[in-house]
C-alpha cells in the first residue's frame, strides 16, 4: 500500500516540477515577443541594444566570434537641411525600412540609438565585410531615398568590430568602448 502512495508523491513532485519548468518557459517567450520597441521606427531601443550588446560581448569572448557595428547617423542632413519632426520622421522611416530589407533577418540586429542615429550589429562579420556592408548602405541610401523636397539624403556610416580581446573589461565597459568609437566616426551619439 505504501507504493502506491510514494508512486503518487512521485508523479506529483514530477508534475509540478514540470507545470514550473512551462512557466518559467512561457515567461522568457513572453520576455522576448515583448521587448519594447522604439515606436517611430519599430526598431529596439537603446537600453534593449546594450543589453543585446553586452550578451555579445560576452559571447564573443567565449566562443572567439568575432561581431561588427554599423552605426548610421541622419544628423547632418538634417541639421544642413532643417527639416521638421514630421520631414525628418519620414526620413528615418524610410532608411529604416531599407535597412530592414537588407539585414540579416534572426541573426542581425538593429535598434534606434538616438534622434537621428541608428546601430546595426552584425554577429560573425570581419570588419572587411562590415566596411563592405556600410558602404552598400550609404551608397543606396543617398540614391535611392529621396527626403521630402527631393532632397537626397545624406547619411554617415562608422563601422567597428569586436573580436574577444580585452577579456579583462568588465563587458559593459567594453560595449561603451565600442559604442564611443562608432559614435566617434560619425560624429554622432
Amino acid at each position: 500500500m505504501w507504493y502506491f502512495s510514494w508512486i503518487l508523491g512521485l508523479l506529483l513532485a514530477c508534475s509540478l516540477g514540470i507545470l514550473h519548468i512551462l512557466r518559467f518557459e512561457a515567461q522568457e517567450t513572453f520576455e522576448k515577443e515583448h521587448v519594447p520597441l522604439d515606436p517611430v521606427t519599430r526598431l529596439f531601443t537603446k537600453d534593449v541594444m546594450m543589453t543585446r550588446l553586452r550578451e555579445k560581448v560576452e559571447n564573443s569572448r567565449r566562443n572567439g566570434f568575432p561581431f561588427s557595428m554599423i552605426a548610421v547617423s541622419l544628423e547632418q542632413f538634417n541639421r544642413q537641411h532643417q527639416l521638421l519632426d514630421y520631414e525628418s520622421d519620414t526620413v528615418l522611416r524610410n532608411v529604416v525600412d531599407y535597412l530592414k530589407e537588407e539585414i540579416r533577418e534572426g541573426v542581425d540586429i538593429a535598434a534606434r540609438m538616438n534622434q537621428q542615429v541608428l546601430l546595426i550589429v552584425l554577429p560573425g562579420a570581419s570588419l572587411k565585410r562590415a566596411e563592405a556592408t556600410a558602404a552598400q548602405f550609404k551608397n543606396h541610401i543617398m540614391t535611392d531615398i529621396k527626403a521630402p523636397r527631393n532632397l537626397e539624403v545624406d547619411v554617415t556610416v562608422g563601422v567597428v568590430t569586436y573580436s574577444g580581446d580585452n577579456a579583462n573589461l568588465p563587458a559593459t565597459q567594453a560595449v561603451d568602448d565600442l559604442i564611443k568609437q562608432a559614435c566617434g566616426q560619425i560624429h554622432a551619439c
